[in-house]
């Protein structure tokens, strides 16, 4: 058999799939049996298989066998909202017990009359002077002091990346990403026209030759990066590497989307620093403070500034006056301040207690973030591993969700740290490292 019958095969599966004669569910015959029926080889029928596995088309139950996953008529993967796991490693929002007790001492007074007449008035693009002045104030750093007037609002973080997006790609242009990257890129640019062009990333992130390469087969209109503590992989890049990405930027022309999402968790210095006239800096409150005040913010160039607020104003993006009232608070009193301090510690104890757990497995994760990418034994498959978690009552992700490119997903998975208790999260990687243990000979993967 030619070495490409295989993928003969699993297309005329896919094909089954696709006009509903295989329904999500249906469960596939064992390999033996599958091979027998076709006259082929055991061993081309576990390479097709695996290439159903690939296309994440089917799931592979230990023990039980191989299931239609009906992935096929999604073209932009739908994300998870959180779910009634008893464990969740998939959502990733910090939250500490003495947070709430802080936001409410910082927001008191916000329910007066007087208050309630400014915060819920109509509110624009760029929000009121004094909330501008808190977030500039707050997003400053070394080496980073952007200015009140640099400053744009959304209501929370995926309209920032929409915005800087919309302003910066047209309908059916290009923009540069990680080749593994921050789920929700992909359904925002799938819904503006805008085609994603996935960059290989090394241990220091985004690769300039690889930028530059990509540029000259599919012209470029644009970057989106998160060049500290990358989701999934956390991933922060070196001094050395930042210049190098602002000089092909600076060659190429390209504007840099630079996620600063995560950065809360660190002092790195952004991009933007290097290079602040080539960069659209992304921000939200909602993982230093709580997802229910999700306040966007965008740092723009003066020369990218009209473009950004208009695209806000055409996507219907505007955040409500009473979160900038909030945010404007939060920030200028010093509660953000705090919560970060807390939360870096919070993270840090929650990585030493998974790196302690999982020690002999294969990691990728900063010491300081609340995320890690975990790498499966071979006889493990992402899917097939996410399911039999999910059996334990623990949600996972799985690489596809992150991938750019379909089909081109790493065998692992990325765990949330933030959401469990610490009681939850040492239970839970217990429960992994056993799953994880299971011996080859106790299962099949798709069998």
């Amino acid at each position: 058999m030619s070495k490409f019958e295989y993928v003969k095969l699993a297309d005329a599966i896919a094909l089954d799939i696709s006009n509903g004669t295989l329904r999500p569910g249906d469960r596939l015959p064992p390999q033996r049996n599958f091979a027998y029926d076709r006259g082929i080889a055991v061993s081309t029928a576990s390479r097709v298989y695996t290439e159903l596995l690939r296309r994440g088309l089917v799931v592979g139950e230990v023990g039980r066998g191989t299931f239609i996953s009906g992935a096929i008529r999604r073209e932009v993967e739908a994300l998870s909202e959180p779910r009634d796991a008893r464990i969740d490693f998939e959502v990733n929002y910090p939250l500490l017990p003495q947070q709430w007790a802080m936001i409410a001492k910082s927001l008191a007074g916000l329910e007066r009359v007087d208050a309630l007449e400014s915060a819920l008035r109509v509110s624009t693009s760029t929000g009121t002077k004094s909330a501008r002045n808190a977030a500039a104030a707050y997003l400053a750093r070394k080496d980073f002091a952007p200015q009140a007037e640099q400053i744009v609002f959304t209501a929370n973080g995926k309209q920032s990346l929409a915005a800087a997006l919309a302003a910066l790609v047209p309908t059916g242009g290009r923009c540069g990403v990680e080749a593994l990257t921050y789920p929700y890129v992909k359904s925002i640019a799938a819904r503006l026209g805008v085609t994603l062009v996935p960059i290989p990333i090394d241990e220091f992130g985004a690769r300039p030759d690889a930028i530059q390469k990509a540029h000259r087969e599919a012209h470029l209109s644009a970057l989106y990066l998160q060049p500290i503590i990358q989701n999934p992989l956390g991933v922060t890049m070196n001094a050395t590497r930042r210049v190098d990405i602002m000089r092909v930027a600076e060659k190429l022309d390209l504007t840099i989307i630079e996620d600063a999402v995560y950065g809360f968790l660190a002092d790195d210095t952004p991009l933007a620093a290097l290079g602040p006239d080539r960069c659209i800096v992304i921000d939200s409150l909602s993982k230093k403070v709580a997802p229910g005040l999700a306040l966007g913010i965008l740092v723009a160039p003066p020369r990218l500034r009209e473009s950004v607020m208009s695209a806000v104003r055409t996507g219907g993006w505007i955040a409500s006056g009473h979160a900038l009232a909030s945010g404007q608070r939060l920030m200028a009193d010093g509660t953000v301040a705090e919560l970060t301090r807390l939360k870096r510690i919070d993270a840090a104890r929650r990585q030493q207690t998974a790196a302690r757990l999982l020690a002999g497995y294969q990691l990728a994760a900063d010491p300081r973030s609340y995320h890690l990418w975990l790498t499966l034994p071979a006889h493990w498959r992402s899917q097939t591993f996410v399911a039999a978690a999910a059996r334990r009552g623990i949600a996972l992700t799985p690489s596809s969700t992150f991938a750019i490119a379909h089909g081109h997903a790493p065998n692992a998975v990325r765990l949330a740290l933030a959401p469990p208790s610490f009681e939850q999260l040492d239970s839970g990687l217990r429960t992994l490292v056993s799953l994880l243990g299971t011996k080859e000979e106790d299962f099949d993967s798709t069998e």
